[in-house]
């Protein structure tokens, strides 16, 4: 299978609070990824809470009006960061369907779906407080739910592209809804599996991997 390019949302849903505009020079492009870079490390140093966008800007040696031309605030750097994650992850993904010697089953997309998110928030900066929009300890202000999505909550927007990069294995009429299941249920036992160990217990990401696979085998009934 040819893996399909991670689609966009549909054009009626409403954008996340992410970027007010996105930069086109090489230089407001490289202030912008500094910006998001600076982010991500001081999540992993003072957590969502202890986060400013005047320490983001220091960090990323940007004025800090500069930083507020491309996001409005603290929620709109995150989301931006949330939606960087979820390209990455996407395209990390569809490069290892695509790489596969077989044709990957609903099986096989499941374990490098779970193994390819594991690999990031092991290595990735700041993944491990924001992956796609999912805060570990939330401001009042922020809505975390809707950081990739104004109408569609984070996991919802997050199944609805992964159905896109699996093609035709997520064809079958109830896949739309079981796939969002399939994302409540993976998010619940990875986060078990890094709380128990800094690194992921591998027995639990093995039961992430069982569970998933064992819940999408049989195309679901009804869309």
């Amino acid at each position: 299978m040819t893996a399909q390019p991670p689609a966009p949302a549909p054009a009626s849903r409403a954008p996340a609070a992410g970027a007010r505009r996105r930069p086109v020079q090489q230089r407001s492009q490289e202030r912008y990824e500094r910006l998001l870079d600076a982010c991500a490390g001081l999540l992993d140093e003072v957590g969502t809470a202890g986060l400013t966008t005047k320490e983001v800007a220091f960090r990323a040696e940007v004025p800090i009006g500069t930083l507020y031309q491309f996001f409005s605030g603290k929620e709109g750097l995150l989301a931006a960061l949330a939606e960087r994650n979820l390209a990455s992850f996407l395209d990390a993904l569809a490069r290892r369907v695509d790489a596969a010697a077989d044709r990957p089953g609903v099986a096989e997309f499941t374990d490098l779906a779970v193994e390819e998110f594991v690999a990031m928030k092991r290595t990735l900066p700041g993944f491990g407080h924001l992956d796609f929009g999912l805060v570990d300890t939330v401001p009042a202000e922020i809505d975390d739910r809707h950081l990739l999505d104004a109408e569609l909550d984070n996991n919802a927007a997050v199944a609805l592209r992964l159905r896109a990069i699996g093609g035709d294995l997520f064809a079958a009429p109830g896949y739309a809804l079981a796939l969002r299941v399939a994302m409540e249920c993976a998010d619940a036992v990875l986060k078990l599996a890094f709380r128990a160990d800094p690194n992921g217990d591998p027995q639990l990401i093995a039961e992430c991997k069982r569970l998933v696979r064992s819940y999408l085998a049989a195309p679901p009934a009804g869309d």
